[in-house]
């Protein structure tokens, strides 16, 4: 869709305003359309202004966000370095140029253009905040000033030294001048930048790597601790510890049981455990041989017993 100028000079002679914008798809379109509307001149732009605090005027509203559209696509230029789509970022842009326009006091003394810059920016940063990385890298004011000013010296300093020396990390006169520069300790500076050097990873296996041996990192970050059905099985297992050997034990006779408590399940204070084969043995006037075969029969029956618990 071409834009389409009314003939009243600078202003824009169209019931939707929005008409003038192409279609969602071609951003050079786009581009091109925004940079052939009309600015407002002085006057026009206080006028509208006016109508849009006073009047609530839609369409006055209208040909301010239009007229400083230009404006959306010159800023979103200087961005183009996060690695984010121009497309999206104008997006942004153009709704902090719609905040600014409806919080804008032609009283004040000031051009849009001058206001509206601190809103299309503040979008922005946002924007690129929560997307250029998927763990954010600054979430305090701080810090998101220091990573717009950050990246910016950085690039500063790549410029200024030889393709041959080139470094990607910083050295420590360069860290010990931004963090003058700036206004911040050395060690914030370390940081934004450690933040800033990270890649994201990839969870998940990598796409068409279904073998057996395919995993990431996703495989040994979660916590099946807490998993409900570990969560079930955990419990079951502390109740058959408890109640279910408890049960298992009033199935035997008294000499069955006193061997298995001493043999599987006394402790002694210095970490031993109980009596042995032949203690058993000597203390019941038989043999080991006979001890084992007690407690080997002793075992069967709790095993049964415990499956009839459960």
């Amino acid at each position: 869709m071409s834009p389409s100028l009314g003939a009243s000079g600078t202003g824009l002679a169209v019931a939707n305003p929005w008409a003038l914008v192409p279609s969602l798809g071609n951003l050079d379109a786009y581009i091109s359309a925004v940079n052939r509307l009309p600015m407002l001149s002085p006057e026009e732009e206080q006028t509208y202004a006016r109508k849009l605090r006073d009047h609530n005027d839609l369409e006055a509203a209208g040909k301010l966000v239009l007229s400083h559209l230009r404006l959306v696509v010159s800023v979103s230029r200087k961005y183009l370095g996060y690695g984010l789509p121009h497309g999206d970022l104008i997006q942004e842009g153009n709704i902090g140029l719609m905040k600014a326009v409806k919080r804008f006091d032609p009283d004040q003394g000031v051009r849009l253009v001058s206001y509206a810059l601190h809103w299309i920016k503040a979008e922005i940063h946002e924007y690129i905040l929560k997307n250029w990385r998927m763990v954010k890298v600054a979430t305090t004011k701080a810090q998101r000033k220091l990573f717009f000013n950050l990246r910016s010296m950085k690039q500063g300093f790549k410029d200024e030294e030889d393709a041959q020396t080139h470094r990607e990390t910083l050295t420590d006169a360069q860290i010990e001048v931004m963090a003058r520069e700036l206004n911040v300790k050395r060690e914030e500076v370390i940081e934004m930048e450690t933040r800033m050097a990270g890649g994201d990873v990839l969870l998940d296996p990598a796409p068409g790597d279904d073998g057996e041996e395919a995993f990431g990192p996703i495989a040994y970050l979660s916590d099946a601790s807490h998993e409900p059905t570990a969560v079930l099985a955990a419990q079951e297992r502390d109740v058959m510890a408890t109640d279910g050997i408890a049960a298992a034990l009033e199935q035997l006779d008294a000499r069955s049981r006193r061997i298995v408590e001493e043999r599987w399940l006394k402790v002694n204070d210095d970490g031993s455990g109980g009596m042995t084969l032949h203690e058993l043995a000597a203390e019941y006037g038989v043999s080991a041989e006979r001890i084992r075969q007690i407690e080997s029969a002793a075992m069967k029956k709790m095993k049964k017993a415990l499956v009839a618990y459960a």
